[in-house]
């Protein structure tokens, strides 16, 4: 169930009456930060996970190596 323009709308309203003309910037950038930061946690832990892969791959590929 996708959010249309006026839901949209009658959020940013709601959020401007209960936070105030004041908050609400601070409150985007915060929400920007955690976002920004959920996303760099994401791509550390795929780059964690292609080397531990490549390593396995490495280590393999040096004990066929080995036993031929």
């Amino acid at each position: 169930m996708p959010i249309g323009p006026w839901e949209l709308i009658v959020i940013l309203i709601i959020a401007l009456l209960v936070f105030g003309p004041k908050r609400l910037p601070d409150m985007g950038r915060s929400l920007g930060k955690a976002i920004r930061e959920f996303r760099n946690a994401g791509k550390e832990i795929q780059n964690d996970i292609a080397e531990s892969i490549d390593e396995n791959e490495r280590d393999s590929t040096k004990s066929a190596n080995k036993t031929v």
